[in-house]
């Protein structure tokens, strides 16, 4: 922080293993990304190159180069592993991941259907070599899966040796974890967070109420993903406290009562 003030949460510092924040990287241009890391390097932990994007734009490696210089993780959206897999094109996925010099890798199925005997294969496979997020939860608004099975897969997905488990919201945050009307779906996230260690998941987040919503629920360093660009100087200010939506969360109950209308 530029300076000092009292009550405010005390935040993880890079190379962080919790607090998390990752930004959707949807093609953004080099200066755009220089300019995302001029603003909030500090911030910003992980950069996912959203869905298949980087077989589009310009100047991939160059821009991966600059995040990891910047002490950025890279990997590519898991719909693009799932656009390889589908076409038995694993052998290529992985020559383009190391093309690139990337070291993290998310697995996915939220377009398709994988077993999870064999997805958890895949995940322990890449651990060997590659740091890895896999993706719980469909992309497909509609689809529900229950509780008990949000819950075993990530348990497995973690002994398999993912890093994280992402908990699918997808770029939108109205699928997964969220109503179709974007608003947290409660009773499966408490019974998620009962089995499985919070610091172990991170969260898609891609609006602020849901942002809010988590930062309540797990605090100032609560894993968020799906971050716009534009949005991570914001969100840090919501983990701190310093935004009207969590400006009391922080602060002594005496200064609540006398200063909350």
């Amino acid at each position: 922080m530029n300076f000092q003030l009292n009550n405010i949460p005390e935040r993880t510092t890079k190379d962080r293993n919790h607090g998390l924040t990752m930004v959707m990287d949807k093609g953004l241009s080099i200066r755009q990304a220089e300019d995302l890391i001029d603003s909030a390097s500090n911030q910003v932990d992980i950069v996912k190159l959203g869905f298949g994007t980087s077989a589009f734009a310009g100047n991939v490696k160059e821009k991966v180069k600059l995040y990891q210089k910047a002490n950025i993780r890279v990997y590519l959206g898991g719909t693009l592993f799932e656009a390889f897999f589908v076409r038995g094109q694993m052998d290529d996925y992985k020559r383009y991941i190391d093309q690139l010099g990337l070291d993290t890798v998310e697995i996915s199925d939220g377009s398709i259907s994988i077993a999870h005997g064999k997805k958890c294969e895949i995940i322990q496979s890449f651990a060997k070599t590659y740091k890895v997020l896999s993706e719980v939860g469909s992309k497909e608004e509609g689809i529900l899966i229950s509780p008990a099975r949000w819950i075993k897969m990530m348990q497995n997905e973690l002994a398999a040796g993912s890093w994280k488990v992402i908990a699918e919201a997808r770029e939108s945050g109205t699928v997964g974890i969220y109503r179709p009307n974007g608003q947290a779906h409660v009773l499966l996230i408490n019974k998620i967070i009962k089995n499985v260690k919070p610091e172990d998941i991170l969260w898609e987040a891609p609006k602020k109420p849901q942002q809010v919503y988590f930062i309540k629920q797990f605090g100032a360093n609560v894993n968020l993903g799906n971050i716009a660009e534009n949005e991570v100087i914001p969100l840090e200010c919501l983990r701190l406290g310093l935004r009207g939506d969590t400006f009391f969360d922080f602060l002594p109950e005496t200064t609540v009562k006398k200063y909350k209308s």
